[in-house]
């Protein structure tokens, strides 16, 4: 800013003045110039795949879901046919809810390692296709699996942020640069 400016600043801030008893701050210190901020955001999403509805997800994590329940529960009927005891008792039901764990966390490894969809996103129509319109490889699922776990961790609070991000994404959608697409 040149000097004529700054005079016409500070002219400004005392014409700005009410009475000459109350003093102003000059914050600006009369060598303000606009500098361009940081927070310019580029869209990120380069193909023209749509994002999958809150809905089509919800459904393809319930069919997973089922998937996992029937194979804990045919393991716990070979095991109570075979001789085996189901005592359900406090100690056990956390046992219970850590194998379960782990079990998700299994199937979803395994889907990741063999890079396919899983059977829930199959029957619910959709398919992982990476921000250039491509199928991801195998270390974007694998991330995608990792920062899953971690917007489950944190409350939930990664898979709602779907519902106020302007792209419908969820933190593991943008991390791993994947999204599910009806196709």
């Amino acid at each position: 800013m040149t000097a004529s400016g700054a005079t016409a600043t500070r002219a400004t801030a005392a014409s700005r003045r009410g009475s000459d008893s109350q003093q102003s701050l000059d914050f600006l210190g009369g060598t303000f110039e606009a500098s361009p901020l940081g927070t310019e955001v580029e869209a990120v999403i380069y193909c023209d795949a749509p994002v999958a509805l809150p809905m089509h997800r919800v459904m393809a994590a319930a069919a997973d879901a089922s998937m996992i329940a029937i194979a804990v529960c045919s393991f716990l009927t070979i095991f109570y046919f075979s001789g085996g005891r189901i005592a359900i008792t406090k100690p056990s039901l956390f046992l219970f809810a850590g194998v379960i764990g782990v079990v998700s966390i299994l199937y979803r490894v395994l889907w990741c390692l063999g890079n396919g969809d899983t059977p829930g996103m199959q029957f619910a129509g959709l398919r992982l296709v990476n921000f250039d319109g491509r199928l991801p490889d195998r270390k974007q699922r694998m991330i995608r699996l990792a920062v899953s776990l971690l917007s489950l961790a944190s409350a939930g609070l990664g898979l709602v942020w779907s519902l106020v991000d302007e792209e419908s994404l969820t933190w593991h959608d943008h991390i791993s640069k994947t999204f599910p697409s009806p196709g």
